[in-house]
């Protein structure tokens, strides 16, 4: 359980001082943990002995344990599909039929990790159709914002996603208004410059919505949703089989509420594609 987990699951507990420390540390997690206790206590303007009160009810036993946790979690973050090998539990027999069942396994816990309210908001903010949608994803997981655009774009208007080249995200980002979103996809192993990205959206006042693991990309930082989903299924390189089926049920849950803008557009979507005559060389 990452210390995120046990501030969440132990915030009904909470005195007034001690739900002022848990968002001080959980707006800017995990490097608020990684100050000094004093350093934290002045930030969220409690004690030090409240602090230690505090990590002692989330069931840590000192400060010291926390920040090597939150070390910990930033080392797991950063993890190569070589070293993730080495933890992992090798497929023996019947890889295809055991790897699909990691896959189902990693994709029931993610309704544990993300909340219907949660995902209520991000699809409210899809959804608004007086808000553009920027979309851009890491190395790898460009991929699913891929899939997430393109299922968005033919239900409304005013999608865009970023090309991988960050010459040309400024012309991007200047489009961006207050309110906007940008939805952006990255996965341990984290790209600094998708970081800096989203810092540049939010102080331009995008609502940044951020689909990470649960190790939490520097991203979040700046993110006004955070999405954490599962990635790990004891295999060579992690899976986004979950992070995928969040991201079709997004764009299904925008399509489908309002159904009769969509019908139409995907009407006039079809109307305008070339034919497959005058595709053909």
């Amino acid at each position: 359980m990452t210390v995120r987990e046990m501030i969440e699951q132990n915030s009904g507990a909470m005195t007034p001082a001690e739900r002022k420390l848990a968002t001080s540390l959980l707006s800017d997690y995990p490097y608020a943990g990684l100050l000094s206790i004093q350093e934290l206590a002045d930030r969220s303007e409690v004690s030090a002995p409240s602090i230690s009160r505090f990590v002692a009810k989330i069931g840590l036993c000192g400060y010291p344990e926390l920040q090597r946790r939150l070390l910990s979690e930033l080392r797991e973050g950063e993890r190569s599909p070589v070293e993730i090998r080495a933890k992992g539990r090798r497929i023996e027999n019947d890889f295809l039929g055991e790897f699909i069942d990691r896959a189902a396994a990693q994709m029931r816990s993610a309704r544990g990790a993300i909340t219907e309210a949660q995902f209520r908001r991000v699809r409210e903010l899809l959804g608004d159709r007086r808000r553009a949608v920027f979309v851009l994803g890491g190395r790898i997981s460009d991929a699913i914002a891929t899939h997430l655009s393109f299922h968005l774009r033919q239900a409304r208007e005013g999608v865009h996603h970023l090309p991988r080249d960050p010459e040309a995200w400024p012309d991007h980002l200047l489009r961006m208004r207050p309110g906007d979103v940008f939805f952006l996809v990255d996965f341990r192993r984290y790209q600094p410059a998708l970081a800096r990205l989203a810092e540049q959206a939010a102080a331009r006042r995008a609502l940044v919505v951020l689909l990470t693991d649960r190790w939490l990309s520097p991203a979040n930082r700046h993110a006004a949703e955070v999405l954490a989903a599962p990635i790990e299924n004891g295999a060579l390189w992690d899976s986004y089989c979950a992070a995928l089926a969040v991201v079709e049920a997004l764009a299904t849950a925008v399509a489908e509420d309002d159904w009769e803008h969509t019908r139409a557009r995907i009407g006039a979507w079809d109307a305008a594609r070339p034919t497959e005559r005058e595709t053909r060389p």
